[in-house]
C-alpha cells in the first residue's frame, strides 16, 4: 500500500471536511506520523491495526515520556485518522472506536521510595526460574532508569560491566550511556547464572532478559510480572515499569543531582521532558552527580 497517496487524500480530508486550519492540519499530520513510524518500527501497515496494536502505541508515548494532555491530543488525532480511513474506504471497521485517553488530573505519578522497591525484590521467589530474572529487571530498572522498551531489547553487547556501565539505544535510536550500580551488576550475573544454561532460541541470543522458551521478554510481559510482584509484596499503588523509571528521577533528584544529569540520563532531548518527573522545585537543586541515587551510597 501506498501510505503516501493516504496521507495526501487524509489531508484533503482536514481541509475540505473538517475545515481546519492549517495549523491544526500540520499538527494532525506529525501526530499521525507518530503512529506510522511506530506500526514501520512493528512491521505493520496501518490499515492492518486491530485496538491492541494501538493501545500498544499509546502505552510507547507514555514510556517516552509524552505528557498526559499531549498523549490526549495525539490519540485524538489518531482517531480522526482511523474515522478518515473507514469513510473512505481503506477499512470496514475503525480500531480505535474503544481506545482510551489518559485521564488528566493535577495528580502526581506514583513514585516508589527505594524502601518500596526493596520491599518489591524482597517478595520475589527465588526458587522459581525467573526468580534471578525478575530481580535483575526490577534492579536494572530503578539503578538505570531505563524505557521498558529499552530494557527488552537490551543486548549484551552493550553491557559493561566490568566499567560500570551499559549502552543503551533509546528514542530515535540514539544512544546514551548510563551507570549502573553495584547492586544491579550483581543481580545480572545472579541471572546469567542461570541464563548460560538455557535452551536459548537462534537469533535472541544477545537480548538479556529471556522467557522460559528462551526468546525475548515483551513489554506486556514485564508489566505483568511487575503488578504481580507488586500484589505480592502488599505495595497498593499502581504501578508499571515506568513507575520504576520515575522512582529512578525521583531518587537522584532528592540525592540532590542536578535536573540535567538526570535529563541525559533518562536520554530526553528537552529539558522539559525531564521535568514532568518532577515535584520538587528545580531551584533548590544542586549540582551533583550520580554517586546521589541510593543504589550507589
Amino acid at each position: 500500500m501506498e501510505n503516501g497517496e493516504m496521507m495526501k487524500k487524509y489531508q484533503r480530508y482536514l481541509k475540505l471536511e473538517k475545515n481546519f486550519t492549517g495549523n491544526t492540519i500540520e499538527a494532525y499530520m506529525r501526530d499521525v506520523q507518530k503512529l506510522l513510524d511506530y506500526l514501520k518500527g512493528e512491521g505493520k501497515e496501518p490499515t492492518e491495526v486491530v485496538l491492541e496494536h494501538l493501545q500498544h502505541f499509546a502505552a510507547s508515548l507514555h514510556d517516552i515520556g509524552v505528557g498526559a494532555r499531549s498523549q490526549c491530543r495525539i490519540l485524538s488525532g489518531v482517531r480522526t485518522f482511523y474515522r478518515f480511513l473507514v469513510l473512505d474506504g481503506w477499512m470496514e471497521d475503525d480500531p480505535s472506536e474503544l481506545l482510551e485517553s489518559p485521564k488528566i488530573g493535577d495528580h502526581l505519578p506514583e513514585v516508589l521510595s527505594t524502601e518500596e522497591v526493596d520491599m518489591l525484590e524482597a517478595a520475589i521467589d527465588l526458587t522459581k526460574w525467573e526468580g534471578h530474572r525478575n530481580r535483575a529487571i526490577i534492579e536494572v530498572l530503578f539503578s538505570c532508569g531505563l524505557r521498558v522498551t529499552e530494557l527488552v531489547t537490551l543486548p549484551l553487547s552493550n553491557l559493561y560491566l566490568d566499567d560500570g556501565y551499559i549502552r543503551v539505544t533509546g528514542k530515535g535510536r540514539k544512544e546514551r550511556l548510563v551507570p549502573i550500580s553495584q547492586k544491579a551488576i550483581k543481580e545480572l550475573n545472579l541471572w546469567f547464572d542461570y541464563r548460560r544454561h538455557m535452551n536459548i532460541k537462534p537469533g535472541e541470543e544477545d537480548y538479556v532478559f529471556l522467557n522460559r522458551r528462551g526468546a525475548h521478554l515483551t513489554r506486556t510481559m514485564v508489566l505483568i510480572m511487575i503488578k504481580n510482584t507488586a500484589e505480592l509484596a502488599g505495595i497498593k499503588k499502581t504501578i508499571s515499569p515506568h513507575t520504576l523509571r520515575h522512582a529512578f528521577a525521583t531518587a537522584l533528584l532528592e540525592g540532590g543531582a542536578d535536573l540535567r544529569v538526570i535529563q541525559a540520563m533518562l536520554g530526553h532531548e528537552s529539558i522539559a521532558t525531564t521535568e514532568i518527573y518532577t515535584h520538587i522545585d528545580t531551584h533548590t537543586l544542586r549540582e551533583e552527580i550520580l554517586k546521589h541515587h541510593p543504589r550507589n551510597i
